[in-house]
């Protein structure tokens, strides 16, 4: 039997989507600004492997022109562009619909700019948690606020509370004057506290450093979702005897919910290592499945053009080292959650079609067009593992 080996580039859009006007998106494009920015500047992005795989094509489907720097060439994998169903334009709805289940309901969201969070959940935090005080309590980005409150943070001994355009409440302390233990205790009171908001994620956000010029966010990131509303791919294939291997936030995405292995790493470099490392040891019938997070974290949320083109160029590099690990009957699964334009304005989200670039011996190259759900991809996934059908999504024929 087959294994399935699925990359998402976390954020990495290429092109705004259908409704991207609802969300004051349109017009975003992810890979083609990013494209755009390197051209003008006289150094196109190089990026021939995905080129390869048919990120260029699969661009072009979804916005009727190809990149900057880039043109027709020949392909040698399955391409197509997906368009989001999901209300959201988040994580865990981008990640959920990618494995069969859309999310249909509105999450809930702290509109506020200013004073975010409701006085009532403000007090029930502080007791729970035995907290004598808080800061933050707006939305902000994740390392300007480090800037603003890190300092005061240490001295007071307040965690840092604070949000964004997504259903998400965040918590940002000191490994070592807060103590990294005591900030999950505290994240996990708080998810139990805010389940009447109907809020995606509570997500811990540790930091180390000693003044606002070197505060740092360290890898012990830790998010805690909500379980998906309905069985995944994930379940259906632990169900039925297989595996599941979630390399990196994977785990943390599905609250722990059909995974068989959680694999922790960080970096590039790192998740995609774990990611080989699983490709060696890893048995048929084995979906693994990375979280490629930097790409959005330090890249698009900072708006940063130049680090975005550098990661990219570097996971392309990495690719034929991924490819040359595969087994005959393996199929590899380039994707995204969702985007986030590092050119747009503000530092969320964006709302854009994502990549499915699909390779390997038994992959018939070509387009496979415009895909109306994410799901698409949990339905060729099911097909792939003779598993029951999802409620939703058509299946990708591979051959």
């Amino acid at each position: 039997m087959s294994r399935a080996i699925v990359l998402v580039l976390d954020s990495f859009g290429i092109g705004s989507a259908p409704d991207a006007d609802k969300f004051g998106d349109e017009g975003a494009d992810t890979f083609g600004h990013i494209a755009e920015y390197r051209y003008q500047h006289g150094q196109p992005l190089q990026l021939p492997n995905l080129t390869r795989l048919g990120l260029a094509k699969a661009h072009k489907e979804a916005t009727g022109t190809y990149a900057k720097g880039f043109h027709e060439v020949e392909t040698h994998g399955a391409y197509a562009c997906a368009a989001e169903l999901s209300s959201g334009k988040d994580t865990p709805s981008g990640h959920w619909e990618l494995m069969g289940v859309p999310v249909h309901f509105e999450w809930g969201y702290f509109l506020n700019e200013e004073n975010s969070f409701p006085n009532e959940l403000l007090t029930q935090i502080l007791k729970a948690c035995e907290l004598d005080g808080y800061l933050g309590n707006c939305h902000a980005s994740g390392t300007e606020i480090l800037k603003q409150l890190g300092e005061q943070h240490i001295r007071s001994g307040y965690p840092i509370f604070y949000t964004s355009a997504d259903s998400v409440f965040q918590i940002a302390a000191h490994e070592e004057h807060f103590g990294l233990e005591r900030l999950y205790q505290v994240c996990e009171k708080v998810r139990a506290l805010i389940e009447p908001y109907n809020i995606g994620r509570v997500i811990a956000r540790p930091f180390v450093g000693d003044k606002a010029d070197n505060f740092e966010r360290t890898a012990n990131r830790k998010d805690y979702s909500v379980l998906p509303p309905k069985p995944t791919v994930l379940d259906k294939l632990q169900n039925k005897g297989g595996k599941v291997i979630a390399i990196g936030k994977i785990s943390d995405i599905f609250a722990g919910q059909g995974v068989s292995e959680s694999v922790k790493a960080s970096g590039l470099n790192g998740l995609l290592t774990a990611t080989l490392n699983a490709m060696e040891k890893s048995p048929e019938n084995t979906l693994i499945f990375t979280n490629l997070v930097d790409f959005d974290t330090l890249y698009g949320h900072r708006r940063d053009i130049d680090g975005y083109a550098r990661e990219l160029e570097t996971f392309d590099q990495w690719l034929p080292v991924i490819e040359s690990a595969m087994k005959p009957d393996d199929v590899l699964v380039l994707t995204a959650d969702h985007g986030c334009d590092p050119t747009w304005q503000g530092t969320d989200h964006t709302r854009e079609f994502i990549p499915l670039l699909l390779s390997g011996q038994n992959v018939q190259a070509g387009s496979r067009g415009k895909r109306h759900s994410f799901a698409d991809l949990g339905q060729t996934l099911c097909r792939l593992f003779d598993l029951p059908a999802m409620e939703e999504g058509k299946a990708i024929k591979l051959s």
